[in-house]
């Protein structure tokens, strides 16, 4: 009979993902993303000349929407403040709670679409080091921004630096705003609503949720559109080296497990060629008296299944001929 897979199957890992596996891994590729914001800084010059040139281009397409929100977010407390929790907080909570409800309930496309959510993650950190960018809130005032997390921080956790906790501003990249990984991020939350659930409600924060994202950072003074815009479009780039990215992993798990499973009949062969040697030892010694590996009969005993003899030892049989007593036996007498 023909093999049919069943459906929904087809991307299925080889092995089971267990979640004290998973966590690591995650934590570990979020440390690095905030490792490199912190030590890839840049120059503060050429940050500035760069959000500079995006602003410059920005208005030569008539994109700048950065400014209208800008002052409707500061003008506007009822606005700016819930906008400033978004910002600091959402991309925290939302992100992992996609993954988890993935790793839970669409395990069979879990590694694909986490895949996806790391490799972009890399090309951004990627866009940071090699583009440092000033974000519009750290331009001068000139320019027209008003850093709304800054005018509000007494209504959260946040000081005038950043998103960071108060006294922490100083532990983050403040230069890294392009691509925005804040629009990133929500866009893959929302592809994965979209693509895994069936709840109108969660179609409609599939939409909402990157959509508002992309309208705070800018009412926020965060980043520029041109950044929300990277943002996505690194999101895309992800997407497109995921299949290579999956297949160098599986090829990296390929060769670790041949290697381990080459090492262990290896020992095995080394042990028994130690036995074989050790026993081939112990019975080719010159001259040992003993050449039954150590097993001797005593007087009289017989080997099980022997034929045993009637008579004693010294005894004739009947009908036995002289020649039949060997060489040197006496003849018998008539």
């Amino acid at each position: 009979m023909p093999h049919s897979e069943t459906p929904g199957t087809e991307g299925a890992p080889a092995t089971r993902l267990r979640w004290w596996t998973e966590l690591p891994l995650i934590v570990v590729v979020y440390a690095c993303y905030s490792a490199g914001r912190l030590i890839v800084r840049g120059d503060v010059a050429d940050a500035v000349d760069h959000g500079l040139a995006i602003l410059r281009i920005e208005k030569a397409l008539y994109l700048n929407a950065e400014h209208p929100l800008n002052r409707l977010f500061t003008n506007e407390p009822w606005i700016g403040i819930p906008a400033d929790f978004w910002y600091a907080s959402l991309h925290y909570l939302v992100t992992p709670a996609i993954l988890v409800w993935l790793f839970r309930s669409r395990a069979v496309r879990y590694r694909v679409e986490r895949t996806w959510l790391m490799t972009s993650t890399f090309i951004g950190l990627i866009g940071f080091t090699l583009l440092p960018t000033c974000p519009p809130r750290l331009l001068e005032a000139r320019h027209g921004f008003v850093d709304t997390m800054a005018q509000f921080s007494s209504w959260g956790w946040w000081g005038g630096e950043a998103s960071a906790p108060r006294g922490l501003g100083g532990m983050t990249n403040q230069y890294a705003a392009m691509p925005s990984l804040h629009v990133g991020w929500a866009l893959w939350c929302g592809v994965m609503l979209w693509k895994y659930s069936s709840s109108r409600w969660a179609r409609i924060a599939a939409v909402v949720y990157p959509l508002v994202t992309t309208i705070v950072v800018m009412g926020t003074a965060n980043h520029y559109f041109l950044d929300a815009a990277a943002g996505a479009a690194v999101m895309g780039a992800g997407l497109l080296l995921t299949p290579f990215a999956l297949r160098t992993a599986d090829r990296i798990k390929s060769r670790l497990r041949t290697g381990a499973a080459a090492a262990v009949p290896a020992a095995g062969s080394a042990s028994g060629a130690a036995v074989t040697s050790s026993a081939a030892a112990d019975t080719s010694g010159a001259g040992a008296p003993i050449v039954s590996a150590g097993c001797q009969t005593s007087a009289g005993e017989r080997i099980p299944r022997q034929r045993a003899s009637r008579f004693e030892s010294g005894a004739e049989q009947p009908g036995a001929s002289s020649s039949d007593a060997g060489e040197g036996a006496a003849a018998p007498a008539r």
